[in-house]
This record gives C-alpha cells, structure tokens and sequence, in this order.
C-alpha cells in the first residue's frame, strides 16, 4: 500500500468514528431516549420498588438454582410468575418497561437502516444493543 492509500483510509476511518459519534449524540437526543431515561431514573429512585426488584431477583435466583437441579416445583415457578407480575404492575415499572419496548423498537429500525446496505446484522453482529 501506498504512503496516499494509508492516508486515506486512516481519513475514511475517522469520518465513520464522528457519524458515529454523532449518531449516538443524535439518538441521545430522541424523545423516546429521553423518556427512557425519565423512567429510568423514576424506577431508580424509588426505594419501596427498589425493593420489591430485590425481592423479585431472590425469588428469581432461587427459582433457577432450584431448576438447575431439578428442584424446581410448579408452585416455584407460580410463585416466580406473580413476583414478576406484582412488579410489572407497578406503574412506574410498567411505564418503564413500556418506554424501553418503545427504545429497543427504534433502536431495531435504525440497526436494519445501518445493515441495509452491508452483508452483516451490523447491531446483531456488533453484540447487540438491548439483549439481556
């Protein structure tokens, strides 16, 4: 390769960082961001539901060291289910997890838009920006 070639790429490189950076800026920028940011820190700050999340993650816990020994009963797993139900009624849980739907949603369209024109799942591929 040439001293141009290098240079040019090097320069093509850099351009692909700052649309990238932008985007991210720009994506920090969508209502839908900025509600789930909202509710986010909504569910954060509140104490009695930060508590009922680590109650929900103890029944969970157990529940899984329970299957992976097969262990685990149906009423185990019923228990598990209303915890998680309880929850999710939360209106500021539920609220939050209507908005990050609504954000992962988004966040799809603009992954296909990014690998329409390349071979790959770019956000698949790239490790994905919402998996759990």
């Amino acid at each position: 390769m040439s001293i141009e070639t290098d240079a040019a790429n090097a320069e093509a490189g850099e351009e692909v960082d700052a649309l990238a950076r932008e985007l991210g800026e720009r994506i920090a920028e969508l209502p839908v961001y900025e509600r789930y940011r909202e509710a986010k820190a909504e569910v954060e700050a509140d104490e009695d539901l930060q508590e009922q999340i680590r109650e929900f993650e103890q029944i969970r816990e157990e529940f899984m060291l329970a299957r992976q020994t097969n262990e685990a009963t149906q009423e185990d797993l019923r228990t598990l289910q209303d915890a998680q139900e309880e929850l999710h009624d939360h209106p500021k849980m539920a609220e939050y997890l209507e908005v990050q739907s609504e954000l992962e949603l988004r966040l799809q369209e603009l992954n296909e838009l990014i690998s329409e024109p390349l071979t790959v799942d770019f956000g698949g591929k790239a490790g994905g920006c919402c998996e759990d």
